[in-house]
């Protein structure tokens, strides 16, 4: 999976309130940097952001991920939009899940992303909401 096609899909959420700014362009820009990706480049997918990547390529890992950081970043400013939501949902069943993945998820995935949930428990509960 690339950092830069899971980077622009939080980079698509981020910007739905309209802005890239923000606690949800810092964790954003933390993200890219822990893997890699320099502030440059991370810009440049604020203006030409990569697809989601075919199903058939991505690991059950790989969904997780994308799903895990969506709902981190959605939950980082502590304002959640239905806007938001209704992305985070949508995003769930192009990768396979039923919508309830992103309640089950946002009850357990904390605002301050340097407080963890047990991600392997996690990982086994949002596994059960494949279709």
């Amino acid at each position: 999976m690339s950092i830069q096609s899971q980077l622009s899909t939080l980079i698509q959420l981020a910007k739905i309130d309209g802005e890239f700014a923000g606690e949800e362009r810092s964790l954003i820009m933390m993200l890219g940097k822990a893997n890699g990706v320099s502030e440059a480049e991370i810009l440049n997918l604020v203006e030409n952001p990569q697809p989601l990547p075919p199903l058939s390529t991505m690991t059950d890992e790989d969904r997780f991920e994308y799903l895990y950081n969506i709902v981190q970043l959605m939950k980082i400013d502590s304002q959640v939009y239905l806007s938001e939501i209704k992305y985070c949902e949508e995003l769930a069943e192009k990768l396979g899940f039923k919508k309830g993945v992103i309640s089950k998820l946002s009850s357990k995935v904390f605002t301050d992303p340097s407080i963890t949930s047990n991600r392997e428990a996690l990982k086994r509960e949002v596994m059960k909401y494949l279709n």
